[in-house]
């Protein structure tokens, strides 16, 4: 059977001694998945290099519970009051961090000027579901309050995400909005979104990065015996909403060789059903974070472009 991956994302990856280092991890085995996803983590970061023009200042907030909540704040000069962008990184619920993610933020900062807050949530199972999602609530709530000393508009702020972040983005967008908050824009980067969806296309399987097993066991740490059954609450995860208007302009993007595909479609068909501005990429031969994998591909560059100019326009 001929590959259906992108000829230049496949040239990439053959170099490496593997490009699905999540695959060999059992369903339910959090822990063993963490570890390799931190090592992933570990070895982006090293990769990423921290543009001279960016300045990372570390703040803190403190979530519902009272626990402190880390952010970093990414700027390149202080000017007139514009937008801003709320970034919350992946890592399937339960790995990752913002400084893992300083190199990614500090690129969207350097090229379009719109300065970042990033949320360091406190992740499961440790901390379930509602806790990540209350930390990115804290995190909003702390950049609008000090939203005139940032010296940003307050009616321009955006959240963001990738993957995990990418849901909880959605989540939290959801939750702004029954909240009364006004937000200008989410963007979903291949975003996590249902916990239902543990058994995928079989034409997707033999490319995925991100895996049924990884996407269950993510889903489990964060939801306990909750995850598929009628008790998930739509912020967690939020496929599961039912009312889909009043949400912020979108812009989603997902591979069709990545395992969200499909409830990323599913989800901006909802959100154009009920009227909601929305841009919709899916990119033809590629998985779960490609542009990590593939950074000098054609089909990263498209991908980047389209993200520079969503950011570029709050």
């Amino acid at each position: 059977m001929a590959s259906r991956l992108d000829p230049q994302f496949e040239a990439s990856v053959a170099q490496m001694e593997t490009y699905q280092p999540f695959s060999s991890v059992p369903r339910g085995n959090w822990q063993q998945l963490r570890q390799t996803a931190d090592a992933v983590f570990a070895a982006a970061a090293t990769a990423l290099v921290l543009p001279d023009a960016v300045t990372v200042s570390v703040r803190e907030t403190r979530s519902d519970d009272g626990r402190a909540v880390g952010l970093r704040w990414y700027q390149q000069k202080a000017g007139s009051s514009g937008p801003a962008v709320l970034y919350i990184h992946g890592g399937g619920m339960i790995s990752g961090s913002a400084e893992n993610y300083d190199g990614v933020v500090a690129s969207y900062v350097a090229a379009t000027g719109v300065p970042m807050l990033s949320v360091d949530y406190a992740l499961a199972p440790e901390h379930p579901y509602p806790v990540p999602l209350e930390d990115c609530v804290a995190g909003l709530t702390w950049l609008i309050d000090n939203a005139e000393g940032l010296n940003v508009d307050p009616a321009r702020i955006a959240v963001m995400g990738d993957s995990a972040g990418g849901g909880l983005a959605a989540g939290l967008a959801a939750a702004a909005r029954d909240r009364g908050i006004a937000l200008a824009r989410q963007i979903l980067i291949y975003p996590m979104l249902d916990d239902r969806r543990t058994e995928v296309d079989p034409a997707i399987a033999p490319y995925a990065t991100w895996t049924a097993d990884n996407n269950w066991t993510g889903w489990q740490a964060l939801l306990g015996e909750r995850i598929g059954g009628d008790l998930v609450p739509a912020l967690a995860a939020p496929a599961r909403l039912t009312n889909f208007s009043g949400l912020p302009p979108t812009y989603i993007e997902v591979g069709d060789l990545d395992i969200f595909r499909d409830e990323s479609i599913a989800f901006a068909l909802n959100l154009a059903r009920a009227g909601v501005p929305l841009e919709l990429h899916v990119h033809s031969g590629v998985p779960h974070g490609f542009e990590f994998l593939a950074p000098q591909a054609d089909v990263t560059a498209r991908a980047m472009t389209d993200r520079l100019r969503t950011i570029s326009q709050l």
